[in-house]
């Protein structure tokens, strides 16, 4: 059975291999401790999924609670995708979120999925982390 927690209150470790073991690990600089521990520490919202004592899905957010939660990281271990607990950790994040609109960026493999669960898709930019605003 899967237990949902709320908090960024985790183990840096368990974080960093979920990531590694889900794909997201490829985009995110989990070789980087310290960047890896200023994310876990910025996010405002973090809804953490267990599998008994093992750390098996993360959604790390950022939130103003009323008018936008930008659902930065979603993470599940390859061994639990498909089960459901992406979906949970996205519902209890619009949940904790308040009224607030989830905004996120799809990695590449996850393109299709969004949609299917409720997402649409509109125009977005963004700004490559390093670079400047010319």
């Amino acid at each position: 059975m899967i237990e949902y927690r709320k908090g960024n209150d985790l183990d840096l470790d368990a974080v960093i291999d979920v990531y590694r073991d889900s794909g997201l690990g490829a985009r995110r600089p989990v070789d980087d401790r310290d960047t890896m521990k200023k994310m876990l520490d910025g996010a405002n919202l973090v809804i953490a999924a267990f599998d008994g004592d093992t750390l098996v899905g993360v959604a790390r957010s950022v939130t103003d609670h009323v008018f936008c939660t930008y659902l930065s990281d979603l993470a599940v271990r390859r061994d639990y995708q498909r089960k459901g607990i992406g979906k949970e950790l996205m519902r209890r994040t619009q949940k904790a979120g308040g009224a607030a609109t989830v905004f996120l960026f799809a990695a590449p493999d996850a393109v299709d999925y969004y949609p299917h669960v409720g997402f649409t898709a509109g125009s977005g930019w963004y700004l490559p982390r390093m670079s400047r605003v010319r």
